[in-house]
């Protein structure tokens, strides 16, 4: 344990023993004396604060150092009613203050009293008190602040995280303070009773026990108790002071000093009136020598204030140019320029209105529920979308980019309605031709008059707000193994490894590094498999990156490992899935015409067997598509990874699924069957 661990816990010790034991006026004096240094250093720290949270401590560390003063409170009161002195400290405070007159003494001290329990203490408890309540109810709008920021790419997940924490922080310290602030207004009471009781059972004392007379025993024990009280309200009302002091700062990032100095200071001119009305004050009998100089002194102080600083002038206009293009030729502003955010969306100025929350805009709000449906769909955090105008682009246009490349657009309306009709071929309602962006289908752009007519009549009728987020979300979760990077991937890993150390120790960095990793989740979100249940995707790897550091191999085997959850996502509810079945030559031409290389394997295989692979499947898939249903091609496992490969680039929407990733308990229906000459 640290020495200074060490030595708040035995000043807490110390503390519960002065309770108890008696001490001698030695050791009073010394106690007294630190808890004066105590008390004036907190208040020192309170006014050089810039931000509540650097002085986080402050709540705790009022109850320990209140309950120290208590103690020492009792132990001097043992003192002077059992030996009828408490120390020099005490006493010298005592006699200072009183002099030849105990009646002015105790009346000097008794304000002091008052003004601690009645202005001070008062005050503060009951900013505390307010403080707290605002806190706690501004605690919402802060976080939505935070999460807004978030999504317009002002701050990062980090940044955002850190401003949550510390949101949390402010409102507990605000609480703290309400209740820390009670333990002062009650150890104000407690002095006063000690008081009290030092006065009256001393003086009782003095002429019963010790055989003074009434006038020795009221001089002796006022004398003690007013100096006991005043060792003992002096560190009070510092601490008083330094309560008041923290709950009311509302700083700019400055500590106390430097605001008052710069916020009185502001308006050198009223100095000068200040300076006047004083200077006016002298031609009355107050003291005209005394008036004069402290107007001077305000006059002299506002003069200074009023001075213009200095403007270095040997640097003439073209030295000025060359230092500012100097400035804008710097290595930092040059690469910063050359950042990519992961997902960028611009919108033409006709489209402000959208994100605008001014305006009605919803679009952040919306964003940040796109981030946290697509991170529950696919297992990753999605970043943070970059939101901005761009004059460049149509009023009403839009476009999205994934690391700096534009990946999708379109155009909106904001005062109409997108109309998508059941048959492409029904005219009936009045409006714009148009595409529905997210997944290419024939739709109309409709004035808000033709809403109802068009939804009674079988339309799907959606707002352009619900049209974009639909088209971002899609757009996102087709880019998704674009956005899935070494770094995210180690923060998954690092995610993971809290609840599954071992597990993870087991996989990486040995057989496979963070990148092998990434290739995996990358080649499973590339073809819409969640990445969610990464324990089960450890597992996997874990028992075959032994075997084989081949990526490709590898995501085949976790594909089967996630066999409940790829078969959940195409089944129908009546546990049926129609599929294009392959045919066992197409299936052995494939096996036969795959090549086995030291960087891995791919298919070779003649073009024209190709083209005609792809054509047969193209086919069959539009057949599927007219009886709307998915298009799923059902083939073995030993060549889904290569037809998967060869229908890419042409049919990468086509899903291809081998029998190893259906459970036993789906029925498959065939609906074609890809076959070759």
């Amino acid at each position: 344990m640290k020495a200074r661990d060490l030595t708040v816990l035995m000043g807490v010790i110390l503390i519960i023993l002065i309770l108890v034991i008696p001490l001698p006026g030695g050791v009073l004096s010394v106690l007294i004396l630190t808890n004066i240094s105590i008390s004036l250093l907190v208040i020192l720290v309170a006014m050089n604060t810039t931000h509540v949270l650097q002085f986080s401590v402050f709540p705790t560390l009022l109850l320990l150092v209140t309950l120290f003063r208590l103690g020492l409170n009792v132990s001097t009161t043992r003192a002077i009613l059992s030996e009828g002195d408490a120390g020099g400290v005490v006493e010298t405070f005592g006699s200072f203050v009183i002099g030849d007159n105990p009646l002015v003494g105790f009346v000097v001290f008794i304000i002091l009293v008052i003004i601690n329990f009645i202005v001070i203490t008062k005050g503060a408890e009951r900013v505390s008190e307010v403080g707290a309540r605002f806190s706690l109810d501004s605690m919402p709008g802060k976080q939505m602040s935070v999460d807004a920021d978030l999504n317009a790419g002002l701050i990062t997940e980090q940044e955002a995280k850190e401003r949550r924490k510390t949101i949390e922080k402010e409102a507990d310290f605000h609480g703290s303070m309400d209740g820390a602030s009670k333990f002062v207004k009650g150890d104000a009471i407690a002095s006063i009773i000690t008081v009290l009781i030092n006065i009256i059972v001393g003086i009782i004392i003095g002429m019963v026990q010790m055989g003074l007379s009434i006038g020795e025993s009221v001089e002796l024990f006022t004398r003690l108790t007013v100096g006991d009280g005043l060792v003992s309200q002096i560190p009070a009302l510092l601490m008083s002071t330094a309560t008041a002091i923290v709950v009311t700062r509302s700083s700019d990032g400055s500590n106390l000093s430097a605001d008052v100095v710069t916020q009185m200071t502001q308006y050198p001119k009223l100095l000068y009136v200040a300076a006047g009305t004083i200077f006016l004050l002298g031609l009355t009998p107050i003291n005209f020598f005394l008036t004069t100089t402290i107007a001077g002194v305000l006059a002299f102080t506002a003069y200074m204030l009023q001075r213009e600083p200095d403007i270095p002038t040997d640097l003439d206009e073209d030295e000025l140019d060359e230092a500012e293009s100097s400035e804008l030729r710097a290595p930092e502003n040059v690469v910063s320029l050359i950042n990519l955010d992961p997902i960028e969306f611009e919108f033409g100025y006709a489209l402000i209105p959208l994100a605008d929350a001014n305006q009605g805009g919803d679009l952040l709000e919306r964003i940040i529920m796109i981030r946290r449906q697509l991170a529950i769909e696919l297992g990753m955090v999605i970043p943070v979308v970059r939101i901005r105008d761009n004059i460049q682009l149509n009023p009403n246009e839009y476009r999205l980019k994934i690391k700096g490349n534009e990946v999708a657009g379109g155009e909106l309306m904001l005062d109409h309605y997108l109309a998508m009709a059941p048959d492409m071929e029904d005219d009936g309602i009045e409006g714009i031709d148009t595409e529905e962006p997210a997944f290419g289908l024939p739709a109309k752009w409709i004035n808000e008059e033709f809403k109802d007519e068009a939804e009674l009549s079988g339309y799907t009728v959606v707002d352009p707000p619900s049209v974009v987020s639909t088209h971002i979300t899609e757009v996102i979760k087709r880019h998704a193994h674009t956005l899935l990077g070494r770094e995210e991937t180690k923060q998954l890993i690092d995610h993971l490894k809290e609840s599954h150390p071992i597990l993870v120790e087991e996989v990486t960095p040995e057989p496979l590094a963070v990148g092998d990793v990434q290739k995996v989740l990358a080649k499973l979100l590339r073809e819409n498999v969640s990445i969610r249940n990464l324990p089960v995707i450890f597992e996997t790897l874990a028992d075959f990156s032994k075997m084989t550091n081949d990526t490709d191999l590898l995501a085949e085997y976790v594909r089967q490992s996630l066999s409940a959850q790829i078969t959940k996502q195409y089944m129908k509810q009546d546990k049926t899935l129609p599929v294009i079945t392959v045919s066992g030559k197409v299936e052995k031409l494939i096996a036969e015409n795959i090549q086995q290389t030291e960087h891995g394997n791919f298919l070779s295989l003649d073009p024209d067997k190709q083209q005609e692979i792809i054509t047969t499947i193209h086919q069959e898939a539009e057949k599927v598509s007219l009886q709307e249903e998915t298009a799923i091609v059902l083939c073995s496992p030993a060549v889904r990874m290569y037809l998967k490969q060869l229908l890419d680039r042409f049919l990468p929407h086509v899903i291809v699924l081998s029998y190893n990733e259906l459970e036993p308990d789906v029925q498959v229906q065939s609906l074609g069957v890809v076959n070759i000459a």
